[in-house]
């Protein structure tokens, strides 16, 4: 019997015109509300847009530096910290008239400071030739008007400033690696042969970012025990089912490992991070470029699969 399914409807994302920004030359720039609902910031025909003059904080990421002195002079750097980033955002709101500026301002407002509340928004930065970047935002400060004669009545400006607790962008599109096992065959029949039973393995890993990403593994069973090892430095973990309430994964079913934050949880949202094998598990990350990983599934059948997903991080948008 035919199943009838009902039509997949994808929602129509607004084209936003390219224009010239500092730091970042000539993008189309969107913000993303915490309610997935998209702001076009770079469509100057439009009832907002960014004002290019005075926009920062898009270029690399803020570091703090740890050194200590030496005794023939000079210091010696001893850690290289990260920092949250901030970016300053100027806007122009207005409005055919008083009650459709208010509007626009109020919707706008409510759209950045929903991020305290709510979650982080992102901004995404559209290059010309359809790559993209973004980064998680959550509002700091400035949502005010300048106060000054004539503005706040059809229009008005704000300088915001975001709050980035990760100062790295991160790719829009996730870069994916899935290894399967094949089905096997008899050996000797017809005639003596090899099965490709074990595509599982030796692989490689490219990591096309400027940093270090923290990959995301989803493994679908049959398998009761799984490990994963990083060859240039062998670090590696091991998840063995039979060390979880669940027991051994059957056909079908699925268990997600998270590297940042550590996490483990089956499809059901049962949490087996105990499953590991701690202390000696180290949830690896991938550098940039190229990186020789190995999958190992105990117990693997047909079907069993690993699935690899991660966004490449990069220091500028």
């Amino acid at each position: 019997m035919p199943i009838i399914t009902a039509p997949v409807i994808t929602p129509e994302v607004p084209e936003v015109p390219p224009i010239e920004i500092p730091e970042v030359g000539f993008a189309s720039i969107t913000y993303v509300d915490p309610t997935g609902q998209r702001w076009p910031m770079t469509d100057l025909g439009a009832d907002w847009y960014a004002l290019a003059e005075g926009v920062s904080g898009l270029g690399a990421a803020p570091y703090e530096l740890t050194a200590d002195p030496h005794p023939r002079g000079g210091s010696r750097l001893r850690h290289v910290q990260p920092q949250a980033r901030s970016i300053v955002w100027p806007l122009l709101v207005k409005g055919v008239d008083h009650t459709a500026f208010t509007a626009n301002w109020r919707a706008l407002a409510r759209a950045f400071t929903r991020t305290l509340r709510e979650g982080p928004g992102w901004l995404e930065v559209a290059r010309p030739d359809g790559s993209g970047r973004r980064i998680a935002v959550y509002y700091s400060q400035g949502w005010d008007g300048q106060g000054r004669t004539a503005t706040g009545i059809t229009w008005d400006s704000a300088v915001v400033t975001l709050w980035c607790e990760d100062p790295y962008w991160l790719d829009v599109q996730a870069q994916t690696v899935h290894r399967e096992t094949g089905t096997g065959v008899d050996y000797l029949a017809p005639y003596p042969s090899v099965s490709s039973s074990q595509v599982l393995g030796a692989t490689t890993v490219m990591n096309a970012g400027d940093v270090d990403v923290w990959p995301t593994w989803v493994v679908t069973g049959p398998a009761t025990s799984i490990s994963f090892t990083r060859e240039d430095t062998g670090d590696s973990f091991t998840l063995d089912m039979a060390d979880t309430a669940h027991g051994a994964l059957l056909a079908g079913q699925t268990v997600t490992i998270s590297t940042d934050p550590p996490r483990v949880r089956s499809g059901a949202g049962e949490n087996l991070v105990a499953g590991l094998n701690w202390p000696e598990a180290v949830l690896w990350s991938l550098p940039p470029g190229e990186t020789a990983v190995t999958f190992q599934l105990v117990g693997a059948e047909a079907g069993s699969a690993v699935d690899l997903t991660y966004y490449p991080r990069y220091e500028t948008a």
